[in-house]
């Protein structure tokens, strides 16, 4: 599962790195930084679920 997010991370910076290179992909950033946040929040989230369980 790890491996599944730290390649969705990747994904998410350089579709935000396109995004904010070119000057009408703007949008394209901004949805790649909210889904990187997205992201880390899931992983934080289901790593402490599973320190729970255990």
């Amino acid at each position: 599962m790890w491996t599944v997010l730290i390649i969705l991370l990747v994904l998410w910076v350089v579709l935000s790195i396109v995004g904010f290179t070119f000057q009408g992909l703007l949008w394209l950033g901004i949805i790649g930084i909210v889904l990187f946040v997205g992201t880390v929040i899931f992983g934080l989230v289901r790593r402490s679920a599973a320190r729970r369980s255990s």
